[in-house]
């Protein structure tokens, strides 16, 4: 059963000033179309809502329980449309991200100082993952955008590219020497290699690289931290492969050293992943805009 709108809140008035002639005038409009509308209304729930008296109406006791609950409904309708106007000031609201570390550290958390210093009262969630996640995670619903490692293809989602990144080996002060000349793949190999964990778009990249040299290798240590493979490499325990753009610091500081292979490691990009048909937030338009 549904009934227009408009007659509760004409209905509403009415109860509240107890006479037809008052609610028209409060309302801005005429007394015959008050009439009509709790008429309509009262059809509409087969209740008597109203006893007519000399000089205005009075609530039966059914009218009075449909006037506890249109309260209640309008008030929610309120809060409703306040929330909204929050949202769109961006004075309320939530900005889901998902990424992966390096991404988080070196990437975003710049833009995350800029968004959030102009819209603190929105809240941030992020998420730290390998492509693989930002996947799952975006087609569930749970992050409204994700960062990933291109190439990268979904059915279910879009992606846009946001930066070009160059990836590298590198080692500390017990293996610099392999640093001064140009080495081959094989002598890549042969020394001890920090790789990523296996699953993550990072090693599968780099092994397809190797293999693309007619070469298997194995991790000599694997992890899920770049900045572990960062403080191993300096520590002397062999080759990092890294993202070159996130350790500049070290290596402007001579902690790190790149190597130099005799083929090159192919240039890689970091897209911005969403899911289709499916409107972001205005949360994450707002962050979008400022990220391109």
């Amino acid at each position: 059963m549904q009934a227009n709108t408009e007659w509760y809140r004409i209905f509403m008035h009415t109860a509240k000033l107890g006479n037809l002639t008052k609610a028209a005038q409060d309302l801005h409009i005429t007394q015959p179309s008050v009439s009509y509308a709790i008429k309509q209304l009262e059809a509409q729930l087969e209740v008597k809502l109203f006893d007519r008296l000399s000089k205005g109406v009075k609530l039966t006791p059914e009218g009075a329980a449909v006037l506890e609950y249109a309260e209640k409904s309008f008030t929610i309708l309120q809060q409703g449309e306040a929330k909204l106007q929050a949202l769109k000031q961006m004075s309320a609201g939530e900005l889901k991200i998902g990424a992966s570390g390096p991404v988080i550290k070196h990437l975003l958390l710049p833009l995350l100082d800029s968004f959030q210093a102009e819209y603190p009262a929105v809240r941030i969630r992020l998420l730290q993952g390998k492509t693989s996640d930002i996947r799952q995670r975006l087609k569930a619903g749970i992050i409204d955008i994700g960062f990933v490692h291109l190439p990268f293809s979904d059915p279910e989602l879009s992606v846009q590219h946001v930066t070009d990144i160059q990836e590298c080996f590198v080692v500390g002060t017990a293996y610099q020497h392999l640093s001064s000349q140009t080495i081959t793949v094989e002598q890549l190999a042969e020394t001890p290699l920090l790789l990523l964990s296996e699953g993550s778009s990072t090693r599968m990249f780099v092994d397809q690289w190797f293999l693309s040299q007619g070469m298997k290798v194995e991790a000599d240590m694997e992890l899920s931290s770049m900045d572990m493979l960062v403080e191993l490499a300096i520590r002397g325990y062999g080759a990092a492969f890294v993202t070159k753009t996130f350790i500049q610091e070290q290596l402007n500081e001579e902690k790190l050293f790149a190597l130099k292979p005799s083929e090159n490691v192919p240039i890689r990009s970091i897209g911005l992943a969403f899911k289709r048909e499916t409107s972001l937030s205005i949360a994450a338009k707002r962050f979008v805009e400022l990220l391109f």
